[in-house]
């Protein structure tokens, strides 16, 4: 998974201290590598070097933003997405209750959406 943001360090600290992902390489200003498990999160500044950062042939630079998103299953929603209010995460909309369970949009500092997802259990 890949995510274009606006500051490298910023997106660092959210995801190692709000989600519990760890860092597997951050070899310069403009790319870093994150896991969480099976997941891996590449991310990249606009420009900042490396393919995924570059301008396009029609001169439009990647950014952040927009309705993709991974999920992160927790075991209580309610308290996670407490904890990261009072820690000054940023939410799209209000939790979402559907079949399977319910979810809680979290926006990392640029914007790019994370799921927090709890089930519903039998």
């Amino acid at each position: 998974m890949r995510y274009i943001v606006d500051d490298i360090d910023d997106t660092v600290d959210f995801y190692t201290r709000h989600l519990g992902f760890e860092v597997v390489m951050k070899p310069g200003p403009g790319f870093a590598m994150l896991r969480r498990g099976g997941l891996r999160l590449l991310v990249n500044t606009p420009a900042g070097g490396g393919g995924a950062g570059q301008r396009m042939p029609s001169g439009e630079l990647p950014r952040p933003g927009g309705w993709n998103r991974f999920q992160v299953q927790l075991e209580d929603l309610d308290a996670v997405v407490a904890a990261l209010r009072e820690e000054g995460v940023t939410f799209r909309g209000a939790l979402i209750e559907g079949r399977g369970g319910r979810q809680a949009l979290a926006e990392d500092p640029s914007g790019n959406l994370v799921e927090l997802f709890e089930a519903y259990t039998p």
